[in-house]
């Protein structure tokens, strides 16, 4: 009992660090780069899109392909900076608590 009574304490102050841990994603911005930094795009921690900035050289037409393919590298590297970001921040409030392995947060 005295184990289901610190379980449910340590769930309760998970919730408490989970909500702040949500607040600062909701402010983070990471920039994912391609083309050695000739695209960039900019994912809120929650991975919605920011900003997106191409050079002026690759505005030629047929640069059109390498352009989209760049863009689609630079929101790929974004993408992994966040998700990356996230999970240290959920190892950061979980730590210490038994969770299986798999399991995914936020619920």
């Amino acid at each position: 009992m005295k184990d289901l009574m610190g379980m449910m304490k340590a769930a309760g102050e998970m919730k408490g660090k989970m909500e702040a841990m949500q607040a600062e994603l909701a402010d983070l911005v990471v920039e994912g780069r391609s083309g050695g930094g000739m695209v960039v795009v900019s994912l809120s921690g929650k991975g919605d899109l920011k900003g997106l900035k191409i050079d002026p050289s690759l505005f030629k037409e047929d640069d059109v392909d390498v352009l989209e393919d760049l863009i689609i590298a630079a929101h790929a590297d974004a993408k992994a900076k966040s998700e990356a970001e996230m999970q240290r921040k959920m190892s950061e409030v979980t730590a210490g608590l038994p969770i299986p392995p798999g399991m995914k947060f936020p619920f």
